[in-house]
């Protein structure tokens, strides 16, 4: 290889078909790479270098032109072969990329947009993306894509209308998600195979591979466990989350009458009342209207009313209160129309209760632990028991009745209490057997949990003060008379969704969510008492 002087004009040196390497030779010979390809060029030896061809000249090297020149050194092999092979094992793969077939998914679909609201119960963002979600899945399942959106449309309607609040349609939008995973195709399947990932543990990520085979442990008071906490234990537990007699008194619960023997007293502030005794006030639309000496409506007047809780939601220029079951403003005709009207009238007539009473008890035990729940229909007296339920603290129903009622049954309120005419059929159940049963079951220190367990002791017709209520237990921001529904509670804490039967609330369902609740509580205040 020959030197040429130090001011010689640069050349390009072609290593391969798409990259140029500028060398330039200086006086002492040495190489000053101009390039960022240093890995490339260390992986050549410094042999002689090969005649390039003119400047601007092109050429291209494949393995058919790697020839090696006339009168090479024996046992030596060319440069040019030498580069190309160093090359190609790092800058070509003779492996052809796989064709993926296209397949449609719903940025090729006409996507329906739900019309934004101003003071809807949910962000219309949420619910688009949802709905987005819902066709997605339907798209693998049903035959079309049109029949496929209709779906999805139904789903997520059915979801909005259902949830009153913003929370409650997440719980319900993720239970429909998974509803319409599991009617896809292989859903069964694949539940039983396993994938070829490698699955990783929490702990291990978290703290290396040691950390699975490592235990960890803190010195803590010697106190029972939360979990470990049965009968008496749990019991004693409950103490400390009992209602004072302020407390009572303030959220409406009964007392017995000073001077009535079977009466009751109850000292909330007392309501309006009609000055003509055959004039009643609807307790759903507020109507007042006439009634004869046995109860009945004096003449047929439809009730139009909302269902629904009357809530404050922002809108454009400030807040305004809408009804949860339509949006309807306040003051507008109501979305639900029943045949007449009626009252509520479990705090006018405030007789035929019984009290609860000592027990003794064995050493070992202790008065018990139960959750109860409700279910009233209106009668031509006002409402009235027709259904209740009785649940342990291991969620196990001990007792669950139909009450034929006193009085003729004018509302069965099934959307509420989920009692039908067929239900009470062939129940020849009264008030008084139920309160005989429960006088045997109870004593007075035993501790009841219910949600406004004040209206259902009412319908029983019950006096017991040793209650824990849910309603207070979990309050409102805003006090009362505002409470908190158990849906929400249980939606919000335990995200879980009840009372999501159209056919109405089941009392079983809702007393073993009070005991939930309830539990789920000692042990949240558990945590931060350690």
């Amino acid at each position: 290889m020959s030197f040429h002087s130090p001011r010689a004009r640069p050349r390009t040196l072609p290593l391969c078909s798409q990259m140029h390497v500028l060398l330039a030779l200086h006086g002492r010979g040495r190489l000053v790479l101009c390039s960022s390809v240093m890995g490339v060029l260390s992986s050549c030896s410094h042999g002689p270098c090969p005649p390039t061809a003119p400047t601007g000249a092109k050429r291209t090297l494949s393995a058919s032109s790697s020839q090696p020149p006339s009168g090479p050194e024996p046992g030596s092999q060319p440069l040019k072969t030498r580069t190309l092979s160093g090359m190609a094992s790092k800058t070509t793969t003779t492996m052809a990329p796989k064709r993926v077939a296209h397949s449609p998914s719903l940025q090729s679909l006409k996507k329906p947009i739900i019309p934004k609201e101003f003071g809807g119960k949910v962000p219309t963002v949420i619910r688009q993306r949802y709905l987005n979600l819902f066709i997605e899945e339907c798209l693998k399942f049903c035959s079309s894509n049109q029949e496929a959106i209709e779906k999805a449309l139904n789903e997520e309607k059915v979801a909005y209308d259902r949830s009153p609040s913003k929370n409650i349609y997440l719980n319900v939008a993720v239970n429909t998600l998974k509803k319409l995973r599991g009617l896809g195709p292989g859903a069964g399947a694949g539940l039983n195979k396993t994938s070829g990932r490698r699955v990783v543990s929490h702990e291990v990520v978290l703290g290396g591979k040691l950390a699975a085979r490592t235990s960890f442990s803190l010195s803590r008071p010697s106190s029972p466990r939360v979990e470990d906490l049965k009968g008496a234990a749990l019991y004693s537990r409950l103490k400390e989350y009992l209602l004072t007699e302020g407390q009572l008194k303030e959220n409406g619960y009964p007392f017995p009458h000073p001077e009535k023997p079977g009466g009751a007293v109850i000292f909330t502030a007392e309501e309006k009342k009609p000055k003509d005794s055959s004039c009643r006030i609807c307790c759903r639309c507020g109507a007042e209207y006439l009634v004869s000496s046995s109860g009945r409506c004096v003449r047929e007047e439809e009730c139009y009313y909302h269902w629904g809780r009357l809530r404050r939601n922002r809108v454009a220029g400030g807040w305004e209160t809408q009804y949860t079951c339509c949006s309807a403003a306040i003051g507008s005709t109501g979305c639900q129309v029943a045949k007449q009207h009626v009252q509520d009238g479990r705090k006018e007539n405030l007789e035929g209760f019984v009290k609860t009473f000592e027990k003794e008890l064995s050493g070992d035990a202790h008065p018990g632990v139960y959750a109860l729940d409700c279910e009233m229909s209106y009668t031509t007296y006002g409402l009235e028991l027709t259904r209740v339920t009785v649940v342990d603290t291991d969620l196990q129903v001990v007792y669950d009745t139909f009450v034929r009622p006193d009085n003729e049954i004018v509302d069965y309120n099934t959307r509420f209490s989920g009692v039908t005419e067929a239900d009470l059929a062939d129940t020849s159940i009264s008030l008084r057997d139920v309160q005989a049963v429960l006088l045997s079951m109870f004593s007075s220190d035993t501790v009841l949990i219910g949600h406004s367990l004040e209206s259902d002791l009412l319908a029983l017709k019950v006096i017991h003060s040793t209650v824990v209520d849910t309603s207070v237990l979990f309050p409102h921001r805003l006090g009362l008379p505002y409470k908190r529904s158990l849906r929400n509670l249980m939606a919000d804490y335990l995200r879980q969704i009840i009372q999501d039967n159209v056919d109405g609330h089941s009392s079983s369902e809702d007393a073993s969510a009070c005991m939930h609740l309830v539990i789920w509580k000692i042990r949240e205040d558990a945590k931060t008492k350690r």
